[in-house]
């Protein structure tokens, strides 16, 4: 029997056409001989659509947005597990390849459990936690991961207090300055400050995009990251480094120009990639991931580590880093989808044995 999945993406998000390009690449990589795969796309406005079954591969990203052809699920999201006559469809697995905001934050997630779906990659908190920043770094300092300084604070605390924010930046970190949106990935509205008039700026940036804003101390330091795959027994990938022709890593680097090297594996000492691999791994149980996660570093001169951030559902492409730490660490793309649909199913059968009902 042929598994069935539904790939779920597009979104409301800033990462909108981020999601389009995953989706398509693993269209690509799934096994039709294997799969029944269903492409479930909501747009930039929320509207959720269902296509026809594929029957091979999208070319292109228009072919997953189905344009007038599609059955426009206006009243109840959930008619995309009911087919044309009326009957319900059931999913041996959901493969969300949705990013940022309502998407990667735990909102589907949340979803697809409350409809008792298997799902791939995290779940509710780890999804949540992923995304906002300053509760992921409030949780790594919590298991002890070390980090650079930081601060935050929301759009009210600015409207009323910017003096008073400015002023602790300038107390408690030093030139240069990374501002970032607490919630949004793929280096969307990042700025990078090194006096008081562009941090300012970069905090309006940031403020187009989320209501809590973080801060973090500049450092000079190599951009590491490592794959994790699993769910109660992760595996890590050899390190990778990310080599920005840019001043940093931003959306543009990634996606658009190709100006960014990626070296795999990273030239690091064995002492290094052990630590870094203990430290992904700690980091991906301290927000209780499932499936998958990236785990980015910083490492120094002197081989000092920091961790940056985790990324719950990270690039996806097979040009992606993530894929591309596993390609180098012997898990083909194909392989690796296989392998997060197989952990979906896992962690749900495993859910099915909680009790509800005290006897």
């Amino acid at each position: 029997m042929k598994k069935r999945i539904g790939l779920l993406y597009g979104g409301k998000s800033a990462e909108h056409e981020v999601s389009l390009s995953t989706a398509c690449a693993v269209t690509g990589a799934l096994n039709f001989e294997e799969y029944e795969v269903y492409p479930i796309f909501i747009t930039l406005e929320g509207e959720w659509r269902r296509g026809e079954r594929l029957k091979k591969p999208a070319s292109t990203i228009e072919e997953l947005q189905f344009g007038d052809n599609a059955t426009i699920l206006e009243n109840n999201i959930t008619d995309f597990l009911i087919d044309k006559d009326g009957k319900s469809v059931q999913f041996d697995a959901i493969f969300p390849l949705l990013h940022g905001t309502n998407g990667e934050d735990g909102t589907v997630q949340g979803l697809l459990e409350v409809l008792n779906l298997p799902y791939v990659g995290n779940g509710v908190l780890a999804s949540a936690t992923g995304m906002d920043k300053v509760v992921m770094k409030q949780l790594f300092e919590i298991a002890g991961l070390p980090q650079v300084p930081y601060t935050y604070f929301i759009r009210s605390e600015w409207a009323n207090e910017q003096e008073a924010i400015l002023a602790r930046c300038e107390e408690k970190l030093d030139w240069p300055m990374f501002v970032k949106p607490a919630n949004l990935g793929s280096s969307v509205g990042i700025s990078k400050a090194s006096n008081r008039d562009e941090l300012v700026k970069a905090i309006e940036i940031a403020l187009q995009y989320d209501r809590k804003i973080v801060i973090e101390q500049g450092i000079i330091a190599r951009e590491i990251e490592l794959a994790v795959l699993g769910n109660d027994f992760p595996e890590v990938s050899v390190p990778g480094e990310i080599k920005p022709v840019t001043e940093f890593y931003d959306y543009d680097s990634k996606y658009k120009d190709g100006s960014t090297v990626l070296i795999i594996p990273a030239e690091l000492t064995e002492d290094t990639v052990s630590n870094l691999q203990e430290l992904a791994k700690r980091a991906f149980k301290a927000i209780d991931g499932s499936g998958l996660v990236r785990a980015d570093f910083f490492v120094t001169a002197d081989n000092s580590i920091y961790i940056n951030e985790v990324n719950t559902m990270p690039g996806f492409t097979p040009v992606s880093m993530y894929p591309l730490l596993w390609q180098h660490t012997n898990v083909s793309y194909p392989e690796l989808i296989d392998r997060l649909i197989t952990l979906a199913i896992e962690r749900f059968e495993e859910k099915q044995q909680l009790h509800y009902k005290i006897d």
